[in-house]
């Protein structure tokens, strides 16, 4: 079985595309090259290259690599319509680029973050095992294998934490030494400890509409923030990709290899962009 047949196989079993939000997002098989890589040589495995992004810097460093066949970039590259594929649009030259060096290229995106073990799973890691989880949004019609999925995540205290305790393991769970954080001043007191935790990887608008002591997410529009703190909850903000990269490297790359040896098909390394990194610093 060609490679990128594989991916795609061990793919939906790790996140079916049935949990994607298909009303807006676009997942899957975004670019199938006509005339994939080959092997480098008979010792070399080939490889299957994850990102959060796409941008040129991680697309160069995919294709300077002659033994990716496959790249996974969770953030679709190609997200509306095209009418034309031309060289002078970032986008289409780097989907051009991959085309015709033999490089597939696939896109999980929301089906990742609704599946059990996926990306809001992976930031709730960061809390330890001292409470329950349960899912804001449960799957109408849960795949096999993934009896918890659905969107967002909220994560409840066995023993309620002081707010500046939570924030801690968000920085240590992310590897950050600086977030964004609105804090109520109850909670910045210690008049009210954390008891639960919402969680919602990316851009976390939509979990507004459910309750938590704390909101833990990528972005928020200022508006969202004001709403939050009037309910009496915490907001704290880490950037739109640093509450999703970290699951590439802990959770993904190892089930993805798992699936691949376990295929019979020839040996396959699954491999981490170094490159791929939030735009957003704080300077």
């Amino acid at each position: 079985m060609a490679l990128l047949a594989r991916v795609m196989k061990s793919m939906e079993r790790i996140a079916p595309q049935s949990l994607a939000e298909h009303a807006w997002d676009n997942v899957g098989l975004l670019v199938e090259a006509p005339y994939p890589r080959t092997r480098v040589a008979s010792n070399t495995p080939q490889r299957v290259f994850l990102t959060i992004d796409f941008t040129t810097a991680v697309v160069d460093e995919a294709l300077n690599d002659p033994s990716v066949g496959v790249i996974i970039a969770y953030h679709p590259p190609i997200f509306r319509g095209l009418k034309r594929l031309q060289l002078k649009d970032t986008k289409q030259r780097m989907v051009l680029q991959c085309a015709a060096k033999g490089v597939s290229v696939f896109s999980p995106h929301t089906s990742c973050d609704s599946c059990d073990d996926g990306v809001n799973d992976w930031l709730l890691k960061g809390f330890g095992k001292a409470g329950s989880i349960k899912t804001y949004v449960p799957a109408a019609d849960p795949p096999e294998g993934h009896p918890s999925s659905g969107k967002g995540r909220m994560f409840t205290f066995d023993k309620p934490q002081p707010v500046q305790e939570v924030i801690d393991q968000i920085k240590r769970h992310l590897g950050m030494t600086q977030v964004r954080g609105a804090i109520h001043p109850t909670h910045a007191n210690n008049e009210r400890l954390i008891s639960t935790v919402g969680v919602w990887a990316g851009s976390g608008s939509e979990m507004m509409g459910h309750p938590a002591d704390l909101y833990l997410t990528g972005e928020l529009g200022h508006h969202d923030v004001l709403e939050a703190l009037e309910r009496q909850s915490t907001v704290i903000l880490c950037e739109h990709s640093n509450t999703e990269r970290g699951y590439l490297r802990d959770i993904l790359k190892g089930k993805l290899e798992s699936m691949l040896s376990e295929d019979g098909g020839e040996p396959v390394e699954v491999i981490v962009s170094t490159t791929d990194k939030d735009p957003l610093v704080i300077v």
